[in-house]
Parts: C-alpha cells; sequence; structure tokens
C-alpha cells in the first residue's frame, strides 16, 4: 500500500496554524489535527482521564468530567516534570489515533497539524515536508489575547515556551507569513495546495 503524502503543519500560537488547515481541507486535503485529537481524549469520557485522574489527582478534573484545561495549563508552563509526565500519557496515544486516521485518509494527501512539530523530532520522519505558519511574535500576542482573553504575560509565558521562531524556520520546507489578511493567507494556501498535488502524485 502507498505511502500518503503528509504535510506536517507546524506554527506558533496565535500563528493561524486552525484558518490555514481549514482553507487545505476545503481544498481537499485531508487534515488530521492533532489538537483536535487531544481535546477528544481529554473530554469527558476520553481515553485520557482515567490516567490523568491517577497520575495527577481528580482536582485536575472538572465538574463535567473532562480534562481542567485551564487549571492543567497553568501546571504543566510552570512546572517542567508535570509537563512531561503529560506528555507522556498524552503523547503516544495521540500519535496512534492520528496514525490511524493518516491510513484511514481519502483526501489527496494529508496535512497533519502538530503545533509541536519542532519540539518532537519524532514527527519530521512522519511527514514528507514540514510546512511552517509564520507571523511576528507580537502578532502571535495580539491574535490570542483577543481570542482568549489572557493576559498578554500568559501569553507571553506560552511562546517562551514553544520552540523560537528560528527553530521552526530553520526546520521549514515551506513557509507562509500570515502576518496579513485572511484573503493573503488563503491565497498562498491555494499555492501550496497546487504544489502538493504534484508532489503527492509524483
Amino acid at each position: 500500500m502507498r505511502r500518503a503524502f503528509v504535510v506536517g503543519l507546524s506554527g506558533g500560537i496565535g500563528s493561524g496554524k486552525s484558518a490555514a488547515a481549514d482553507e487545505f481541507a476545503r481544498l481537499g486535503a485531508t487534515v488530521v489535527d492533532t489538537d483536535a485529537i487531544a481535546h477528544e481524549l481529554t473530554r469527558s469520557g476520553g481515553a485520557a482521564i482515567d490516567s490523568i485522574r491517577q497520575r495527577f489527582d481528580a482536582a485536575y478534573i472538572d465538574d463535567s468530567g473532562a480534562m481542567d484545561r485551564a487549571r492543567m495549563r497553568e501546571l504543566v508552563f510552570t512546572d517542567d516534570a508535570a509537563r512531561k509526565k503529560l506528555e507522556g500519557l498524552l503523547h503516544p496515544l495521540i500519535r496512534a489515533e492520528s496514525e490511524r486516521r493518516i491510513a484511514a485518509a481519502t483526501g489527496s494527501y494529508v496535512v497533519l497539524v502538530v503545533p509541536l512539530l519542532v519540539e518532537s523530532p519524532g514527527y519530521r520522519k512522519r511527514v514528507s515536508r514540514v510546512l511552517v505558519i509564520d507571523c511576528a511574535p507580537e502578532t502571535q500576542c495580539a491574535r490570542v489575547q483577543h481570542r482568549s482573553g489572557l493576559a498578554r504575560e500568559a501569553v507571553e509565558v506560552i511562546i517562551r515556551s514553544q520552540a523560537s521562531r528560528e527553530a521552526r524556520l530553520a526546520a521549514a520546507d515551506d513557509v507562509i507569513d500570515n502576518s496579513g489578511s485572511l484573503a493573503a493567507l488563503h491565497k498562498a494556501v491555494a499555492e501550496l495546495h497546487r504544489k502538493y498535488l504534484g508532489l503527492a502524485h509524483s
């Protein structure tokens, strides 16, 4: 069976990964979003909930039975050991489910959205190309504050916890500068879509 052509899509928080992925999906690519998988695993009844309760504490499960994302975020961005413990629990589950979805993909090619692709070297071996959605840190901050209501300091902590802009760009095969309008982003995605169609069928 022929291996799918997989584009690893990454970028810092607030860079516009979701908007780019949505447009790739509209154009016919199969999008596999590791963040969405993580949400499924940690919602009420999700496959990771019992392990989170056992390895952390019932305090990190909210009244609905889902992981308390705000509380967990506060913990893992200030405690490296806790972050590694959560990643050790979630990453194998995310990887297994993303592999299943890639194998079942029916689109022209696959866009695998991995926010921490550069920080997770194993992912590089699983993708045919790396696409980075890029913008200035100031733009990232403004976008995240606007959509989430988080304080600037909290957003800056998240940005600092991720790979640097320079490291992401150094790892990229393709880059979209998403400093401008949504229309400009869609135009850039359309250009890469044509390129990826050619590569997927070559």
